[in-house]
């Protein structure tokens, strides 16, 4: 049978049409911050936030007066999420390795694996407060051996958000400043009076963010051009409706633009879920946020076969997805357009996204056909090294001054020239062809 759409969402490319508004405003918002600086944020945290304390940047006094808040249970718990992202980052760091190595006879080439100098970590805390973001970015930045980390978060019901403070300041950061939107992220990478600039931007964030990230890429390394949070099930005839339900529902709530999809070899499957849904959002406290965006952007899609499920799964390349199949690690030697696989019903996305150790920073809006998620290596360097003697500098150059009047760069033909004069005795003079 022809793959079936029993539920269509809106068509992306028309939802994600360049929105001028936002694209405007943050040009404006960069600008404003170029020229003004720290009055420039002052002036745009009170229009956004309303929060204009005495300094942006928390005292040590402030940060453990914000800890010393939490329970030792909220505390143990951070720590506990945080160890698991940093033994996975590590664990990650340690397969990369610096490389030296003679390729021809007095020829040594190498790479040497560099981390940034300096990082801004953008933690979102609008409609929720994302303390694992601070996990996320922070921990993963520390791993990778960043010697500045600075991090941003937006007040939260007038005021810092303490659990998403204390993981910043357990994560490692060196600056923690509760200030959000466009005039943080133009702050960390343009720089103020007050605040140094950094070499990278990382972290997720609401439309505008992400756009100002978009706009100061180049200047700025970022991690990802994120979009709304994605989540794509993948089941069969062994799968439960209400996990599946859950799984989509559970990431939904993220925001009302939020993709959440099924592809299923089921029918019986595919025909229970609108139904299921519908019972779940009764009871569910953000129905009102997953239920618009499971009516918008919600998809299910039937397959005859594994391998249609696989090919269509490959060419949706969503951030999430969840493999609920009698046979999850086939979908792991054959995918490869995903954020993170999360194979079979014992693991879902949540706990990916806050606490087992994988990073939940990842490519959405069809970035995993070409990139993975962040990780250690995000923010290391792979810089290219080279060293030779006096004789390989005569077997190479001899090549090179050949390739180079290929080219027709005689600047280029001269460096081998002289070198094949100086080592190899060679009467070659300038311009010489």
């Amino acid at each position: 049978m022809a793959i079936e759409f029993i539920k269509t969402g809106i068509d992306l490319n028309v939802a994600d049409e360049a929105d001028s508004k936002v694209r405007e405003t943050v040009e404006q918002i960069l600008d404003d911050v170029r020229v003004n600086g720290d009055i420039a944020v002052r002036k745009l945290s009170d229009k956004f936030d309303r929060w204009t304390p005495e300094s942006f940047r928390l005292s040590d006094k402030e940060i453990h007066d914000l800890i010393n808040t939490l329970s030792q249970q909220a505390i143990d718990d951070i720590q506990f999420a945080q160890a698991q992202v940093r033994g996975f980052a590590q664990i990650q760091k340690d397969s990369l390795r610096d490389v030296e190595v003679e390729t021809l006879p007095g020829v040594t080439l190498g790479h040497r694996n560099i981390p940034v100098n300096s990082v801004g970590c953008y933690v979102p805390g609008g409609r929720y407060p994302m303390v694992a973001s601070a996990h996320m970015s922070i921990v993963t930045a520390k791993v990778a051996g960043v010697s500045r980390i600075i991090a941003c978060t937006p007040p939260n019901e007038g005021g810092p958000h303490a659990a998403t403070i204390a993981a910043m300041h357990m994560a490692g950061a060196d600056e923690i400043y509760c200030l959000g939107g466009v005039q943080s992220v133009a702050a960390m990478a343009i720089g103020t009076e007050t605040i140094d600039p950094v070499a990278m931007l990382v972290g997720p964030g609401n439309a505008y963010v992400a756009e100002a990230k978009r706009q100061l890429y180049g200047q700025v390394g970022i991690d990802l051009f994120a979009g709304p949070t994605e989540i794509l099930v993948v089941a069969d005839e062994t799968s439960d409706v209400e996990v599946v339900v859950v799984d989509l529902l559970g990431q939904a709530e993220h925001g009302p633009n939020s993709p959440a999809a099924l592809i299923t070899t089921s029918r019986d499957l595919a025909e229970a879920v609108p139904q299921e849904v519908k019972r779940q959002l009764e009871v569910l406290p953000t129905a009102e946020i997953a239920g618009e965006a499971w009516d918008v952007y919600g998809q299910i899609i039937l397959c005859d076969t594994r391998e249609e499920m696989l090919k269509e799964a490959d060419r949706l390349a969503y951030e999430h997805v969840e493999i609920l199949t009698s046979e999850p690690r086939w979908f792991l030697e054959n995918m490869t357009n995903y954020g993170a696989l999360f194979l079979g019903p014992e693991t879902n996305v949540s706990y990916g996204d806050k606490v087992i150790g994988t990073n939940h920073t990842l490519p959405t809006k069809g970035a995993a056909n070409y990139t993975g998620g962040l990780w250690v290596g995000k923010f290391m360097k792979t810089c290219t090294f080279q060293e030779i003697t006096e004789e390989a500098s005569v077997l190479v150059g001899d090549y090179c001054s050949r390739l180079c009047e290929i080219e027709r760069f005689w600047g280029h033909k001269e460096q081998a020239d002289l070198r094949l004069r100086r080592y190899g005795g060679r009467n070659i003079g300038i311009g010489s062809r």
